[in-house]
């Protein structure tokens, strides 16, 4: 049997991440088994990654001319949470291309310093009506060049 506390070990610290947004977890978040189910952590970065491009890239999610499709993701789960935690949304960009960008995002329990979970996902931005990517420009490039984490 795999020693938990090892595994933990791996999890990136909250003094990684640039950004940080608060989540609350929801009864319905809770599995049969009494913590948050493994899907639900993916809502959670799609939260993460929906806030900072609405509140710090100026996204304009209902009438802009680009989206961001998730073409990748994954997540690395290393302590349970469950309701009614508090948590911790973190955010940072690992790189950004032509069109994509690849963020690295992480949930903490409130008080923690360690990651409960850690995601991986990658956004290809795209025209909205033709899905042809499209170059990331202007306030979006800025705003996710300065969320490189070093």
């Amino acid at each position: 049997m795999t020693n938990p506390h090892k595994i933990n070990s791996k999890a990136p610290l909250l003094g990684d991440y640039k950004l940080y947004f608060d989540i609350d977890t929801r009864w319905m978040d809770n599995d049969i088994y009494g913590h948050v189910n493994n899907v639900v952590y993916y809502s959670y970065f799609d939260t993460i990654v929906n806030r900072f491009l609405i509140e710090n890239a100026g996204l304009d999610i209902r009438k802009g001319t680009e989206i961001g499709l998730m073409v990748s993701s994954q997540c690395h789960y290393y302590s349970g949470i469950a309701f009614p935690d508090k948590l911790i949304g973190a955010f940072g960009v690992n790189k950004v291309g032509n069109s994509s960008v690849e963020y690295n995002l992480a949930i903490f329990k409130e008080n923690e310093e360690r990651a409960s979970a850690k995601g991986i996902l990658t956004h290809v931005f795209v025209d909205r009506s033709t899905h042809k990517p499209l170059r990331i420009a202007g306030l979006l490039r800025q705003a996710l060049t300065e969320a490189i984490l070093v």
